[in-house]
């Protein structure tokens, strides 16, 4: 499918692996190629598992991006909102199996997909954008806000505290962890139970439950675009 995120489809669970060099980070060409593969997994009917390299599933979007001018970094985290959006929304069940360090966007992506599967490891997971100078992103606050407990949201949001995968799982990022040999083992368990669910029931129940916060990104990624960040 593409260089920078790797897809294969087997028996109806499509693997897309993210190849974006050291901390696969985010750049537009690479959201490009997620758009592209989810658009196959929708053609292949399939569930999606999503990975990365050992050790780490994603530092985030790319800098060079985010620093090279206000515009950039406007349509970066846009077509990243929108993204998650389609990934909260996507009509086949999403797995993510985390192989180490989430940080900011790729955390994002841990809170997007409909399980997540961590890794034992000294592994950081987490939203360091106040960390590193930027305010969060009302699309950002709209999506931790529902999927994190309330004291994970405070403590991650507006004080940018990394997790480690155990905390993760009691934070709301991610639902289990296992160890490092067994995560694309168990990630192909999940998803061969889940082919037992009847998927335009999954996908019409999705939007049900997801509706108010569907609406909330959509309002929020145009007002980030008028917000400086």
């Amino acid at each position: 499918m593409s260089e920078l995120i790797h897809y294969n489809c087997n028996e109806g669970i499509a693997t897309l692996t993210l190849n974006n060099g050291k901390v696969n980070a985010l750049s537009p060409d690479m959201i490009g190629a997620f758009n592209q593969c989810l658009d196959q997994a929708e053609q292949d009917r399939a569930i999606v598992i999503i990975t990365g390299q050992p050790g780490i599933l994603s530092g985030g979007y790319d800098l060079k991006v985010m620093t090279s001018g206000p515009e950039h970094a406007f349509n970066l985290v846009a077509l990243g909102s929108t993204l998650t959006r389609r990934m909260l929304a996507h009509p086949y069940p999403i797995i993510v199996a985390c192989p180490g360090h989430a940080i900011a966007k790729g955390a994002f992506l841990l809170l997007a997909a409909d399980y997540r599967i961590g890794t034992e490891g000294a592994f950081k997971i987490g939203l360091n954008e106040v960390l590193i100078g930027m305010t969060m992103h009302y699309a950002g606050i709209a999506l931790a806000k529902d999927r994190l407990t309330k004291p994970a949201f405070q403590r991650s949001v507006i004080n940018g505290e990394l997790f480690n995968p155990t905390d993760a799982v009691n934070a709301g990022f991610l639902d289990c962890v296992v160890p490092a040999e067994q995560l694309m083992a168990t990630a192909l368990t999940m998803a061969t139970q889940m082919k037992q669910i009847n998927m335009t029931a999954h996908r019409k129940t999705k939007l049900k439950v997801r509706k108010d916060l569907l609406e909330e990104l959509d309002t929020a990624i145009e007002l980030d675009k008028t917000i400086p960040l």
